[in-house]
């Protein structure tokens, strides 16, 4: 069920409550107990407090093999996070290659994708039903809120070990100059044409009109789903390499209000705030088109974006996850005045923070502990947007092998009391790790502090 229904459900009772006591023509008791005569010195009951949400990640790739091709094993595993005391599961269904998992015509489905089990391989989805729905619909059926997330600004991988290459940048060659431009070893490169492994994951140009239009037709069909959110990741530039094009140059000089000349490395150092400033105020912009977007087709979808917690860092990615109220010019020698005004918190309706610190830096105040990392985020929002700060408990340090029920449930008090929710990175990994019960652990324990 969604929000709205239980706000619809929750005026209508208000309203039915408040006509039986406005009409009633004895009035001795107080309302909550109207058997009981009124006593000035009994205190009030408490006001009910409403739950964080709990969120849960479910990654295209890593879980393919699980849910590709059966919807039985997708209500199972909803159901133990239910149980768990999740609230709501966020379905990847855009991977990192770029093709999709939902009904458009804008971009082919995917068909196939790399798995880790004992080696390197691909899984073929052979499947035809929609695989979006079927976790609407059983989420829906246990009372999940089933939330959507797109890896935004990315078009196509070169898969290593030989599995191959996939994504429109390699289908469609007519789209090149969509791809970003990277500045590597004292050159400029199409990253389509780059060999390195570290760029096997083909970024387009966020700052390409044509590229935003497309992912924003996307962001429309995907709208069209039932679902209660969705959410932007790797809405970003692919690193501080990227995006040095034609089409970028010719936008920061309109930026400047001058031109730079033809020179790469006097634009890294004579213009290295603006360039930061200009590359975060590209993202920004972008946010504000993507969640007009959503909003056009279904207002009541929560828009929000997944982020990493690691401020001090993320600016090389273009991306000003703040409130625009934060001044981050004041901690941080890269960041201008500029740059503070594009901090994007304040066109978010929930923002997801990967607070992705080890397995022995769970409680702290500082960034890399799970605690630090949420604490941190609020002072940057300002109160702007409610967020949920989380763990990676399958790739940070100490997680690899598993064996860390006792630090997972210490993970949902440090970040569920420091945050507005909990979000925990993967489902993979709690499946592989048997974790649903240190999940459901710490989240009574959170409950019990309610009452």
């Amino acid at each position: 069920m969604k929000i709205l229904s239980y706000v619809k459900y929750a005026f209508v009772f208000l309203a039915l409550s408040s006509l039986t006591v406005s009409c009633s023509k004895d009035t001795k008791g107080n309302w909550w107990d109207p058997d009981e005569p009124e006593n000035p010195d009994k205190p009030a009951p408490k006001p009910e407090v409403a739950e964080k949400p709990r969120f849960m990640w479910i990654d295209a790739a890593a879980n393919f093999p699980r849910f590709a091709n059966s919807k039985e094993n997708i209500a199972t595993d909803l159901k133990k996070a239910y149980d768990a005391g999740i609230t709501d599961v966020v379905v990847d269904v855009r991977p990192t290659m770029g093709d999709v998992l939902f009904k458009t015509s804008v971009v082919d489905q995917v068909k196939k994708l790399d798995v880790w089990d004992s080696g390197y391989r691909y899984y073929e989805r052979t499947a035809t039903w929609d695989y979006l729905q079927a976790f609407i619909d059983e989420g829906h059926k246990l009372g999940l809120r089933v939330n959507a997330s797109i890896n935004t600004f990315t078009g196509g991988c070169k898969y290593p070990y030989g599995l191959g290459e996939q994504g429109l940048l390699f289908r469609d060659s007519s789209k090149k100059n969509w791809a970003t431009t990277i500045y590597l070893d004292d050159k400029l490169v199409n990253v389509m044409d780059c060999k390195d492994d570290n760029y096997g994951t083909k970024f387009f140009n966020p700052a390409n009109d044509d590229v935003q239009a497309f992912i924003l037709s996307l962001l429309r069909d995907l709208a069209k789903y039932d679902v209660d959110g969705i959410f932007l990741d790797r809405c970003r530039f692919d690193g501080i390499t990227s995006d040095f094009s034609d089409d970028s140059k010719a936008k920061f000089e309109k930026y400047l209000g001058h031109s730079i000349g033809n020179d790469i490395a006097s634009l890294i150092t004579t213009y290295e705030k603006q360039w930061y400033a200009f590359r975060a105020k590209t993202i920004h912009d972008f946010i504000v088109k993507a969640r007009e977007a959503v909003k056009s087709v279904n207002q009541n979808i929560i828009f929000g974006a997944y982020v990493g917690a690691w401020y001090s860092d993320y600016y090389v990615y273009g991306v000003n996850w703040a409130s625009p109220k934060y001044n981050a010019a004041a901690s941080y020698s890269w960041a201008s005045a500029e740059w503070n005004k594009y901090g994007y918190a304040d066109h978010l309706d929930f923002l997801l923070l990967g607070a992705y610190a080890g397995v022995d830096n769970i409680y702290g105040s500082t960034e890399w502990t799970c605690q630090g990392f949420c604490q941190l985020a609020k002072a940057k929002l300002c109160g702007d947007v409610k967020f949920a700060g989380g763990p990676d408990v399958g790739n940070a340090t100490g997680y690899e092998n598993g064996g860390q029920g006792v630090a997972v449930t210490k993970t949902v008090d440090a970040c569920i009391n420091a945050s507005d929710g909990y979000f925990i990175f993967d489902m993979v990994h709690v499946r592989e790790y048997n974790y649903w019960q240190s999940i459901k652990t710490g989240v009574d324990r959170y409950k019990s502090t309610l009452k």
